[in-house]
């Protein structure tokens, strides 16, 4: 038997049966396969959440991981619960790896962060020193924080590994939530073996009916043995094709990276900057002094990979320096991509990137400080968005125009970025709109329009359907990224957790419903209402909602956004349906899940369920 995605798609099945039918105490380990041919998964649900929101939480949870995550190692997380596969048995031993959910970065810093320092470490001690001992591997409790009443705590590991094991693993998920997060109104750590929490309100249930004890039925049996034989007759030919794809795909991608200049050696010399094709190589000493030690009040913002700081060079030079995780292969890719793809790009739209650094595991690169942080910051904060009238705005649109067209057309090779949203638009000191974060970008030949990939990387919210859910990614997929940004500038809303009204999931919906109903003026941000255009709005609008139609063939290209936003009036076809929902079919409202992510690269900002 051949390793196959039928094996995951079995375990996932027979994971949502288990905890439909069945009464499992917190967390199930399931296996599938022969021998050397198997699938491993876990499903683990918060201890405090009833028999019938765990299973809800882990059929739905089932089916999102396999749309998501489509891959042989795989974890998605839920408010209530969080499933796990892989082809390694990762039941063997413990490995911590902690994730950061996006979520952690909208959270608000609080006014006193020592008071709330002390209160959280006398909270999680308790129940870090609680949780690994009791038969439930789970604790949940509140310390008194005077300035704001009391901050609420929850820790849980799966009952896979030994107490010490949890010991071990939730002093980790601490450590990481306390350097990361411990300003903050909030946050979370989670891995597949822990996780911890806390919050300044009661987010967890004092009092449950609990998950009862496990009992395999005999109908569980006979999907198990029916559904298996049922993989193991159709999956050598698919794992074959696939696998096969998967060489031409490396192959490719190897292929056009031979076609560009490789970057210099790269030496360390301490303290000194070495120039070479107007890049520099930095030692860690220097990015350490520059950054205050990399210090929270030098944080600028943080992505999938890692954290971005602010930095001050001896000579008074200001720079943003990304610290790559250590804890992820990600971190290496992206710091590779980086470096091979980026380096060479010169465009006023998008970051420069000034140099590196490595030093051990440090991986760090070094760009241009942008005065005015990202896009999205203005867009999360009513009192900065105020400030921005319709020609900010306008003009931010464009220079994001321009920077996709010089990455689809004028770069040799051309660039697909793949994760273009606000948080990636970083505007400088005059509010000029520059594209970042290419670590997930990928290069075509110059006779290539469109490729496939097994790994789907990007944000939920913002990416094109057909990639989200086929794989498949060319110039039209940061088109229909550009058209969702363009819409949350004209509304001054977020596409992703949007809830208007029943008749608007979506903010993509939304603008679509008032196009024909010919009230597209409504869509308007109110900060704008004495200032704009109408005769412009609307022309935008129209360009907003042509750049996200469901087919990439009804796109428009980068050429001809910038064409018609530089031009003034001109005709515009008229929009057809816009895909509504990017990865977000199932409805989750009902199960109050706000948060979920999984590893295979896919990042999202928000966690806000439709």
């Amino acid at each position: 038997m051949a390793r196959d995605s039928n094996l995951v798609t079995f375990f996932l099945f027979v994971a949502s049966i288990l905890f439909l039918v069945t009464p499992i105490n917190g967390n199930s380990p399931l296996f599938a396969g022969d021998g050397s041919d198997e699938v491993f998964g876990q499903a683990l649900c918060r201890r405090d959440v009833n028999r019938s929101a765990c299973g809800d939480c882990v059929r739905i949870a089932s089916q999102e991981i396999m749309n998501k995550c489509n891959e042989k190692d795989a974890d998605i997380w839920y408010e209530y619960c969080q499933i796990s596969y892989s082809y390694s048995n990762f039941f063997s031993a413990m490995n911590y790896q902690g994730q950061y959910p996006d979520s952690n970065n909208q959270k608000q810093d609080v006014s006193n962060p020592e008071e709330l320092s002390s209160a959280l470490n006398k909270l999680m001690d308790g129940l870090i020193s609680e949780a690994p001992w009791a038969s439930s591997m789970f604790a949940v409790g509140s310390s008194n924080f005077p300035s704001q009443g009391h901050v609420y705590g929850l820790v849980q590991c799966t009952r896979e590994i030994s107490g010490g094991d949890c010991n071990t693993c939730l002093v980790s998920a601490w450590g990481d939530l306390r350097t990361c997060c411990s300003p903050h109104q909030g946050g979370t750590v989670v891995s597949r073996y822990c996780n911890v929490r806390f919050e300044l309100y009661r987010f967890y249930n004092q009092h449950s009916e609990g998950l009862g004890k496990e009992k395999i039925i005999l109908l569980v049996i006979c999907i198990l043995a029916g559904t298996l034989l049922a993989s193991l007759g159709i999956c050598v030919a698919r794992q074959r094709r696939k696998r096969r794809m998967t060489r031409d795909e490396e192959r490719d991608e190897n292929e056009l990276l031979q076609e560009l200049p490789t970057p210099i050696e790269l030496s360390i010399s301490r303290g000194d900057l070495e120039y070479s094709d107007d890049m520099f190589v930095m030692d860690l000493v220097t990015l350490r002094a520059a950054t205050a030690n990399f210090s929270l009040t030098n944080k600028l913002g943080q992505g999938g990979f890692g954290i971005v700081y602010k930095g001050i060079l001896p000579d008074g030079n200001e720079i943003a320096v990304k610290r790559l995780s250590m804890k992820s292969w990600q971190g290496v890719e992206e710091f590779k991509n980086e470096i091979t793809l980026i380096a060479k790009l010169k465009h006023k739209n998008l970051v420069r990137l000034l140099g590196w650094g490595i030093d051990g595991h440090e991986k760090l690169l070094i760009y241009e400080y942008m005065a005015n942080k990202s896009l999205d910051v203005f867009l999360s904060d009513p009192m900065k968005r105020s400030q921005l009238d319709w020609g900010a705005r306008y003009s931010i649109i464009n220079g994001i125009a321009r920077g996709l067209l010089y990455l689809h057309e004028d770069s040799v090779p051309k660039i697909i970025h793949r994760d273009l949203k606000p948080s990636n638009v970083l505007l400088d000191i005059d509010m000029v709109a520059k594209i970042s974060d290419f670590g997930m970008a990928r290069i075509f030949s110059e006779k290539q329009n469109v490729a496939n990939t097994r790994r789907v990387v990007g944000t939920f919210g913002y990416m094109a359907p057909e990639y989200a859910m086929e794989g498949q990614f060319s110039a039209k997929s940061d088109v229909f990224s550009f058209g969702v940004i363009l819409l949350e500038i004209i509304s001054g809303k977020k596409n992703s957790g949007f809830h208007l009204t029943k008749r608007a999931s979506s903010l993509l919906k939304y603008a679509w419903i008032l196009w024909n109903e010919g009230r597209e003026l409504e869509f308007v941000d109110p900060f704008l209402l004495k200032s704009f255009p109408p005769a412009d709005v609307r022309r935008t609008i129209q360009m907003g909602l042509l750049c996200v139609q469901e087919d990439p063939a009804d796109r428009p290209l980068m050429t001809d956004v910038v064409v018609l936003l530089e031009s003034g009036p001109a005709i515009l076809l008229q929009p057809k349906q816009p895909a509504f929902s990017v990865g977000r079919d199932i409805p989750l409202d009902s199960l109050s899940m706000p948060e979920s992510s999984c590893t295979n690269d896919i990042t999202a900002s928000t966690m806000s369920p439709r």
